[in-house]
């Protein structure tokens, strides 16, 4: 049995790796902001954090906040795990981080850069966008009558019950680098998905593609985000959208 340490184990994907890996007999901590008993701010570090990955195994790093403090928060961590002796760090991370300059995908590629230089044994995944963020981001551009999104971009969303599967088959096994980029089955315009969102939900909305501008904008319109080679995902927004319907997830 391993006992592995879960950062942002109660969010989408890392309680879903939690799962799998108690599923599965292991030795499973959790760490929050508010769960107890390794309740911890990273970005904050401190004794409860030597705590946590004390006798630890190996780490899935699924702690991240948009907001700012990732890379304050990576560093305490890896500082932790030095110290405790932690053989094997897992971080998830996102495709194209090194392709598209966008200020989050940035600090997802300094935190990258801090786990290759930690000295400890580690894994990155990097994945495509979730379907669960495209359906929130769907909520909020759907309330006006006439739905605007950014003109010529297309995405490839990947279902998280496969990512949370390929984190714990990784974190099960030996460090291996940074691995193979994960992404849905199909490559699809903003405008395809948005109607399919819709279309599930009963929308009725007029759709309007809005021509944006700066360097963010253009790499994500030239694919940055997307996998270069074909998903390795099965699971479609189609599949997801018709589980859950419109509700925020």
């Amino acid at each position: 049995m391993t006992t592995i340490l879960v950062t942002g184990g109660t969010g989408t994907l890392g309680r879903l790796v939690t799962e799998r890996l108690r599923g599965d007999g292991h030795d499973v901590r959790v760490l929050s902001r508010h769960a107890q008993p390794y309740a911890v701010d990273l970005r904050k570090g401190g004794p409860g954090l030597d705590a946590a990955v004390a006798g630890v195994d190996t780490i899935v790093h699924c702690a991240t906040s948009p907001g700012g403090g990732d890379e304050k928060a990576a560093a305490h961590l890896i500082a932790a795990a030095r110290r405790a002796g932690v053989q094997h760090l897992v971080y998830i991370s996102i495709v194209g981080i090194d392709r598209v300059p966008f200020g989050y995908y940035r600090t997802k590629l300094a935190v990258e850069t801090l786990i290759e230089e930690s000295g400890l044994g580690w894994t990155v995944l990097r994945a495509t966008q979730f379907h669960d963020l495209l359906v929130r981001l769907f909520v909020i551009l759907s309330k006006p009558p006439v739905m605007l999104l950014p003109a010529g971009v297309k995405d490839q969303p990947v279902e998280v019950t496969e990512v949370a599967d390929r984190l714990a088959e990784l974190a099960l096994a030996a460090p291996a680098g940074r691995v193979a980029d994960m992404g849905g089955p199909e490559v699809r315009t903003l405008d395809s998905l948005a109607r399919a969102y819709l279309k599930a939900t009963g929308r009725k909305r007029a759709v309007a593609n809005v021509p944006l501008w700066g360097k963010g904008y253009r790499g994500f319109r030239s694919g940055g985000h997307l996998t270069r080679g074909p998903g390795v995902g099965k699971g479609t927004f189609e599949e997801y959208v018709g589980r859950v319907g419109g509700r925020r997830v």
